[in-house]
């Protein structure tokens, strides 16, 4: 295969040029790009997790789910102004790196590929967990490397391939919820015909201890239980550097996270907590979305549920490795990798980041098999924060980005964050008040520790690299890599 070096930041490619700002092929359709953008807000957690939620807050649980949604709107608002103004496959990692310093950017892309390397391996085994159930000829351990080795394939053959497979499986997502939503709706209020829920209307909102029944601390509970399934929202903005009109695609995605949230998430939990009592107990055996189409009568709910699960999983398996792979291109462009990363071969494919980030993956399903109690249970911890240290590295890097942008591009500033500063400090006040209540929780604890450990040493050896580089002087540019190390200015 033919490899072809990256090239400089700097240069910019006019809408609707089929070549690529940095190596990668605009291979992705405004079609791609609408269904990564609906689908990347609906992960498996949100058909597997809610259960727990509903648990502990009750009914409350939707102010729950609004507020981490309120939460992720203005931080996708934010990414949103800068990736509009400069997109590219590093997207946060490299505005951190242009607006915090090197060391931010080195550090918030190696968290970032890491929790998504580990993330491979969750959703791997929860896969090869159904498709066991449904052919146990093969082991479990089987499925996972089948699912694991077909998706490398085809996040390998092509940018394109990634967005085909990814736009139908976030298709079926979206059609499952929104069938969901009508015929939850329509049962809800007792106009489905031969529905077995006879429909309490809003009855169940108040009826089994009020709207509160474990406190308005429960709310709180409630958000370390559901922000996590929020996790992904962001890899619109990493893709649309692989599109033809990457300004016009972040745009677009960045204005339609409001009624993405709103409906997939809040549309779909309303149904469950009004067909169903919050405390029924068939939500916590079966799951909430199984127990409400149960509810109804709807035959085969498990199986329908599991295929809408797979789904979800294996989409998440195909873009968690997209994502992977493309913030390790975007650190080897920089020089915060090794420098095959940041190669693409004649389809426009970053092969050895593709590659690296798989191996570590099938390394994390190995040690999910071998050491699930011990060295996984660590990785999962040490990870599990990630996505709240990555949106307020978003954050700050946005209150620095907004004046380099109005002094340099002032044209490209065609999404803006509301009222800046004031929303800006509010998220960020927000993600920190939410790390510091995952202090009282005993899971959230251990979480938030190891995950603080892992990104001070990465942010210790960045430091410390920065400092070492800096006293032997800028190197040479080698012939694979000609690139500046400093990123270019947006």
């Amino acid at each position: 295969m033919s490899a072809q070096p990256a090239t400089t930041p700097e240069q910019q490619r006019a809408p609707g040029d089929p070549g690529s700002t940095d190596g990668l092929k605009a291979g992705l359709k405004n079609r791609h790009l609408s269904m990564i953008a609906i689908g990347g807000v609906i992960g498996a957690g949100l058909f597997v997790g809610s259960s727990a939620g509903i648990a502990k807050a009750g009914p409350a649980i939707l102010i729950s789910y609004a507020l981490v949604g309120l939460m992720v709107v203005f931080v996708m608002r934010m990414l949103g102004e800068m990736s509009a103004a400069n997109p590219t496959s590093g997207s946060f990692s490299a505005y951190a790196d242009r607006a915090l310093g090197r060391w931010a950017g080195f550090s918030i892309g190696w968290l970032y590929w890491f929790f998504w390397v580990v993330v491979l391996a969750v959703e791997a085994t929860a896969g090869a967990k159904i498709l066991e159930g449904w052919w146990p000829q093969v082991p479990q351990w089987g499925w996972a490397l089948i699912v694991m080795v077909v998706l490398t394939a085809t996040n390998l053959v092509s940018v394109g391939s990634y967005g085909e497979f990814e736009f139908w499986f976030a298709g079926i997502k979206v059609v499952a919820i929104a069938a969901f939503i009508v015929i939850g709706g329509l049962a809800v209020f007792g106009v489905l015909p031969h529905s077995d829920n006879e429909g309490a209307g809003l009855a169940h909102l108040t009826d089994h201890g009020g709207f509160l029944p474990n406190g308005p601390g429960a709310i709180l509970t409630g958000v370390l239980l559901v922000v996590f399934s929020f996790m992904g929202s962001e890899i619109v903005t990493l893709a649309a550097g692989e599109s033809a009109d990457p300004q016009r695609a972040v745009t677009k995605a960045t204005n339609s996270v409001i009624w993405r949230i709103a409906v997939f998430y809040l549309g779909s939990i309303f149904v469950v907590i009004t067909l169903l009592p919050w405390d029924a107990k068939s939500i916590e055996d079966k799951g909430s979305y199984v127990a409400a189409l149960d509810s109804i009568g709807i035959p085969h709910a498990g199986d329908i549920m599991n295929v809408i699960v797979l789904t979800a999983v294996l989409s998440c398996l195909n873009s968690g490795l997209y994502t992977a792979s493309r913030m390790a291109f975007s650190l080897g462009q920089r020089g915060d990798a090794p420098a095959a990363f940041a190669r693409t071969n004649g389809r426009g494919v970053p092969q050895a980041a593709i590659l690296g980030s798989v191996v570590f993956g099938f390394l994390a399903v190995w040690f999910n098999y071998q050491w699930p109690d011990t060295v996984f249970t660590f990785l999962l911890n040490s990870s599990g924060a990630v996505a709240l240290f990555v949106w307020l590295v978003i954050c700050f890097s946005q209150l620095r980005m907004r004046g380099m942008i109005l002094r340099e591009n002032p044209e490209k500033l065609v999404v803006r964050m509301w009222l800046f500063p004031y929303l800006t400090w509010a998220t960020i006040g927000m993600i920190s008040f939410v790390l510091v209540y995952m202090l009282t929780d005993k899971d959230g604890r251990e979480q938030v520790i190891l995950s603080a450990l892992v990104a001070l040493l990465v942010v210790v050896f960045a430091l410390v690299r920065d400092r070492v580089t800096a006293g032997r002087g800028p190197a040479p540019a080698g012939p694979a890599d000609p690139a500046p190390k400093e990123p270019a200015a947006p």
